[in-house]
């Protein structure tokens, strides 16, 4: 066993992201500034995508998309039953229904022919997971869409490629994640890119309060001082703090991802003679760059349960994760949509055998083998 504990993951932080975090504290200007324009004009050039903006998380986006696209009861959203529930609780919210697609069995993601299947008149809105770290069949899913918006759960995928093209680049709108979990963080935060100019604007009015200028605005770019609210909107603005070190995680996520899949490539090898653990397949029939962000495996072994397994893993100090439930099978989705085992078979079966190996790119190649180690003993 190990002597010390191997957390699921741990956020890189170096020293030059707490200078520029020291350097914002030490400026005057915490809350959006600045270097919330820095953060969002660095991602759009690095997925080559024409606009951004800055938010408090992703949910917070998710939120604002509900208003945005004027989300109502009847109104249905497609989106997977196997996320974490943001999307989908904000769908609720707003009285619209959640529409769960079936994923492939093993990569875990919606497809063109899973979404295609749920389309409806009344379908409002698809918003498609590029899960693990890998880009699901956008272009295909677009397609089968036709009209319908198609908005990019890109959570997982900050330097994920498809077809060469970066995630969030191009013709497309997408919402990022910068959770402590992340591959770069903001702590908490998100972000929504798009060329999209009308989306960006409400997006912008929307995150504070319904007012189409903040501080800086008024402060830095010569707009009226006089603000007015336009509707009564929410306050998901970031602060310059959290956008600062999002700003310095950036400029080495490359780095970053290349050493995840470093790491993930070791796990496959050393993996690749336990029959009782299977992990999940990458993509065919396009092009593509996995960003890492998660090493997922399906315990399948007939001794003991992903549970049992996570416990077993977690007495050899190696922490797990699970990413994630399904969502139409827990109880606010029972009780109000009537969701019953067997409705997604793929979904059900990777819900209740995925489990989320430690990756964070401090770990070492040791680490890894001492994973590898330990799951062989519990399983033998």
């Amino acid at each position: 066993m190990r002597k010390d504990f191997l957390p699921f993951t741990r956020p890189q932080v170096t020293e030059e992201d707490i200078r520029q975090v020291e350097a914002v504290l030490r400026s005057g200007w915490l809350t959006n500034g600045p270097r919330n324009v820095e953060f969002e004009e660095a991602v759009c050039k690095y997925v080559g995508n024409r606009s951004a903006v800055c938010l408090t998380s992703e949910t917070a986006a998710m939120h604002l998309l509900t208003k945005i696209f004027d989300l109502k009861p009847g109104d249905e959203v497609i989106t997977p039953s196997l996320t974490w529930v943001s999307m989908i609780n904000m769908v609720a919210l707003s009285g619209a229904v959640p529409v769960f697609a079936e994923v492939d069995r093993d990569t875990l993601m919606v497809t063109p022919e899973t979404v295609a299947a749920k389309i409806t008149p009344r379908t409002k809105l698809i918003v498609p997971v590029h899960y693990a770290g890998a880009p699901c069949d956008i272009d295909g899913i677009r397609k089968v869409a036709g009209a319908i918006p198609v908005v990019e759960d890109a959570a997982h995928a900050l330097g994920a490629s498809y077809k060469g093209r970066k995630i969030g680049g191009g013709d497309t709108t997408c919402l990022f994640s910068f959770h402590a979990i992340k591959n770069i963080t903001t702590a908490e935060g998100g972000m929504v890119v798009s060329n999209d100019e009308k989306l960006i604007s409400d997006f912008r009015r929307w995150k504070f309060h319904g007012i189409v200028v903040d501080a800086f605005d008024r402060e830095n770019r010569g707009r009226a001082p006089q603000a007015e609210v336009s509707f009564p909107g929410f306050k998901y603005n970031l602060s310059d703090i959290q956008a600062a070190l999002g700003a310095s995680q950036l400029s080495r996520i490359d780095r970053i991802n290349a050493k995840r899949r470093e790491l993930a490539m070791l796990y496959r090898e050393l993996l690749a003679d336990i029959e009782e653990i299977k992990p999940l397949a990458d993509p065919s029939g396009y092009d593509f760059e996995h960003a890492w962000h998660l090493f997922i495996v399906r315990v399948v072994s007939p001794k003991l349960d992903r549970d049992a397994f996570m416990k077993a893993l977690k007495a050899e100090n190696i922490g797990t994760g699970l990413h994630f439930r399904c969502a139409h099978l827990q109880k606010y989705y029972r009780e109000t949509m009537g969701c019953r085992p067997g409705m997604l078979p793929a979904t059900e079966f990777n819900s209740d055998h995925i489990c989320s190996l430690p990756l964070f790119p401090d770990m070492t190649g040791d680490d890894v083998a001492d994973v590898a180690a330990a799951i062989k003993k519990v399983l033998a």
